[in-house]
């Protein structure tokens, strides 16, 4: 047994990237709401259940205002019958009529076949029949035209069923049982225009508590809620191109050469988050989790200007900057000297690296496992490194840092068996102290002379640079840059109208349509992620008032593989 509890974070980032056509369009993928009810709803509910437990909790400033604007939306409707700019709840709202024409009708269909669908589909057997009335089988895939009916001959009814039982499929385990909730599955099919109200009660209902829920848990005390950069852009790479050098030196680069004035854009990002951080919460953030744990050195040192206590990384950036800083000894080869924080020279700003081995586990081993296996082995493996730091587990830290939305739907019930069970055995061991990022922030730090900047992914930037798409990508976002550029300098613009513009090029700086471009992801995903950032750089020029060029009207990206989970997680072990 260890000489000490072992401090352990569990840190959970939450993000989506902003949706909606330009600033106030329609939304046009509705990742928001359905992780909103389905994931956010549900770890709130397991951290509010296990009162001993503590963790970290990370939000993209741009997913709060989406959570946020649904739900005024969905409100304006319950009580005005305004309509919501998102076509399938407008859809099971009644608002918009079920489409007529064949090709309309079958895009819906693959849209309700967007889950995992042995966990979403096969267990709710009216929603599984739905799909086998037609041929709409796994075997056949998502957006297959080979149906054994003509779709005409189904009416609306069946639609209204199958849009229903979507959302409720996609309800997490907390809001499944609901009694009003309870009462739909139950029932099964025909759900009318007052089921379908009442189950757009539920959805909204959720949504508006989702940050006063959250805030609630920080305010108490047991959870430390942190944030990422506004629009969720990779700091490293807006500030400096050569940032992907260090883990990637022979990578090829986009033809622009750096991304003009970037800095003062990741600047721009940071206070903006920190902006609407506190206007959701009530305080300022003592940590961000810069996005996709992506540091560099002058990425620190935004933080530390911005009077920003910690940050974290990964495991490869953690053992490239090691090698960086001439440590490359037996507590590096061991893994000893990864469980600390880190501090460079001059800097403030502690830094942190998460144990990808662990995370790993979480996020793509476990979901297969029965709950009480899974638990049983991952609280092994903590209690073996506590026992292997022995008298100095009490001065170290592990990081366990992972997305927070996208693994539960690869487990049973939302990951609740696996998530409850996990949660009572961390908060009672006597070999493990849960603690948050800003607790473990006052623990011995190691010097950090040098950090090899990268991400948590692979420890470089090669999912977002390095790559024709991917190049290609930053080329259209610089030539937008340069106009956006020349623009403000001109003097054209109001001071509303450079708000409103430095926003939507905000949109286009993120970094999720990056992640995307390119032929190892699924091939549907790939599609609508390019040609959204296509139309949010249309956007920006037509506020610019600069004719778009002709190459935005052009696919940039086909992808074609089926990416393991969907390609929305990335495995490093």
């Amino acid at each position: 047994m260890a000489n000490g509890q072992l401090n352990v974070v569990l840190c959970w980032h939450m993000h989506q990237p902003w949706y909606r056509n330009g600033l106030d369009g329609e939304y046009r993928l509705p990742w928001v709401y359905l992780h909103g009810i389905k994931d956010y709803s549900d770890m709130a509910a397991h951290l509010e259940k296990h009162s001993r437990m503590r963790s970290v909790v990370n939000f993209a400033p741009v997913l709060l205002e989406q959570i946020d604007d649904y739900a005024q939306q969905l409100s304006a409707f319950l009580s005005k019958g305004t309509p919501i700019q998102d076509k399938l709840l407008n859809l099971l709202a009644g608002v918009e009529a079920v489409p007529a024409d064949t090709a309309a009708r079958a895009e819906l269909i693959a849209e309700c076949q967007r889950c995992h669908a042995p966990t979403m589909i096969h267990t709710h057997a009216p929603f599984q029949r739905l799909f086998k009335m037609i041929g709409a089988t796994d075997e056949s895939g998502v957006g297959s035209k080979h149906f054994r009916c003509s779709l005409v001959y189904l009416s609306d009814q069946y639609f209204l069923d199958l849009l229903t039982w979507y959302h409720l499929a996609w309800l997490g385990q907390s809001l499944q049982d609901l009694p009003v909730i309870q009462r739909l599955l139950q029932q099964g099919s025909e759900f009318s225009a007052a089921d379908r109200r009442d189950l757009l009660g539920v959805i909204r209902d959720c949504l508006a508590n989702l940050i006063p829920r959250y805030r609630k848990l920080a305010e108490a005390g047991r959870v430390e809620l942190s944030m990422t950069p506004y629009m969720h852009p990779i700091v490293p790479l807006l500030n400096n191109f050569n940032n992907l050098r260090c883990s990637l030196p022979d990578a090829p680069v986009p033809q622009t050469t750096y991304y003009p004035d970037g800095e003062a854009r990741s600047r721009w990002h940071l206070q903006q988050g920190i902006d609407v951080f506190q206007r959701y919460f009530g305080m300022k953030p003592q940590g961000v989790w810069l996005s996709e744990g992506g540091i560099s050195e002058d990425a620190v040192s935004l933080l530390d200007e911005l009077g920003i206590r910690w940050t974290a990384s990964g495991e490869g950036v953690w053992r490239n900057s090691c090698r960086l800083s001439g440590y490359d000894g037996e507590d590096e080869h061991s893994k000893r000297s990864l469980f600390m924080p880190y501090q460079q020279v001059d800097s403030k700003v502690r830094v942190f690296f998460r144990d990808d081995g662990l995370s790993d586990l979480i996020g793509f081993k476990y979901s297969t496992w029965h709950a009480r296996d899974a638990v049983a082995d991952f609280v092994q493996h903590l209690e073996n490194i506590a026992v292997f730091l022995n008298h100095n587990a009490s001065n170290q830290v592990v990081s366990i840092i992972l997305d927070g939305e996208n693994a539960w739907e690869y487990y049973p019930k939302n990951g609740a068996y696996f998530l409850d069970a996990l949660y009572a055995a961390l908060s009672s061991s006597d070999q493990i102290k849960m603690v948050t990022f800003a607790e473990a922030s006052n623990l011995p730090t190691r010097t950090l002379p040098a950090i090899c900047a990268g991400s948590w992914v692979y420890g470089s930037f090669s999912t977002w640079i390095g790559s024709p798409d991917k190049n290609r990508g930053w080329d259209y976002l610089a030539a937008a840059k340069v106009a956006f550029d020349e623009v403000m300098a001109a003097g054209t613009l109001d001071t509303q109208q450079q708000a409103l513009a430095s926003r939507q090029l905000g949109i286009c700086e993120g970094s999720d349509w990056f992640w995307w471009f390119g032929d190892y992801n699924p091939a549907d995903s790939v599609r609508d992620f390019e040609r959204l950032f296509r139309q949010q750089l249309h956007k920006l020029y037509e506020m610019l008032g600069v004719d778009a060029p002709a190459y935005l009207d052009k696919p940039m990206s086909q992808g074609g593989a089926g990416a393991e989970n969907a390609g929305t997680m990335r495995r490093n072990t």
